[in-house]
């Protein structure tokens, strides 16, 4: 009886999480996101729609020779966009994630922007899926249209509880690469604590069309002067005791982090993968708006 009640509290917390974030979301969309998403993603190129009779002022590029030469009347080819897509969120829910020392943890971060690109591109009338991974791949839900499939998406984002704790970003892009079969946006959503990850981002950005959107906390880039902290690492367990008033430590430390988030960067722009980087120390909406904005200006 206990377990089934609180298997009830947990589904009812979860539904309202899901329900907070849907209103916050899709305001954000319905006011901002929609545009700059629809102008970077216009869709894949233009299809055949139809043959009609020749009007003027049509383009005489257009004319339909052998539709004309039967009918005896001109008639001109019609093309659309292209406008459908396939955007797939891959969500790093390794141990990381749960981190965060301000209003954010990794994951809650996580969470609300895949909503907020679920959103854009439902609104959009593309397709949207997930993928979630630790050092295995967890869930896969592909992709579909509409509010109700987007919903189940954040519910999954929100209640999930992962088997695993460490990360191997190989693994998942190997998985994309292997059921997507057609030519796809993948926003990576990740902290990018994972190794030798050159050759599988490569080879995912060659199929796809791949944003790394890596997410991390002011902490995890300088320490502050606190005195003797312990930290544990969340992948591996592993605990450390650090005197963060000895300056000399702190400086290490900040020299590291730094070194390693320039070492991202700079292979991420080696690769031509676009990249978002998002804090949990600031709001979301302007990198996120600044990215839509420059690619928009690029294609």
């Amino acid at each position: 009886m206990a377990a089934a009640t609180q298997e009830r509290i947990d589904t009812t917390e979860v539904l309202r999480k899901v329900r907070r974030i849907e209103i916050v979301t899709k305001r954000f969309v319905n006011d901002v996101m929609a545009g700059e998403y629809h102008s970077v993603f216009k869709g894949r190129g233009m299809e055949f729609d139809e043959v009609r009779e020749y009007q003027q002022g049509d383009d005489i590029r257009t004319i339909d020779w052998n539709v004309t030469a039967r009918t005896g009347f001109p008639h001109v080819k019609r093309y659309v966009e292209e406008r459908e897509l396939t955007v797939m969120l891959m969500a790093d829910m390794s141990s990381s994630g749960k981190f965060g020392t301000t209003k954010w943890q990794k994951e809650d971060l996580a969470t609300e922007v895949c909503a907020v690109l679920a959103f854009s591109a439902i609104k959009n009338n593309d397709r949207v899926g997930l993928l979630l991974f630790t050092d295995r791949v967890e869930k896969y839900i592909p992709p579909k249209k509409g509010r109700r499939h987007v919903l189940r998406v954040i519910r999954e984002l929100v209640g999930f509880r992962p088997e695993h704790h460490r990360t191997d970003m190989i693994q998942a892009l190997d998985y994309i690469n292997n059921v997507l079969t057609r030519k796809s946006v993948v926003f990576l959503i990740s902290d990018f604590i994972s190794e030798n990850i050159r050759s599988s981002l490569a080879i995912t950005n060659r199929h796809h069309d791949l944003i790394a959107m890596t997410i991390s906390d002011p902490r995890e880039e300088a320490l502050p002067a606190a005195g003797i902290l312990e930290f544990e690492d969340a992948e591996t367990g592993e605990m450390a005791l650090i005197d963060t008033s000895y300056e000399p430590v702190r400086k290490k430390f900040n020299l590291e982090a730094g070194k390693e988030q320039q070492g991202l960067v700079s292979m991420l722009r080696s690769l031509n993968i676009d990249h978002i980087n998002l804090s949990t120390g600031s709001e979301y909406a302007k990198p996120l708006i600044r990215f839509f904005r420059e690619r928009a200006r690029r294609f």
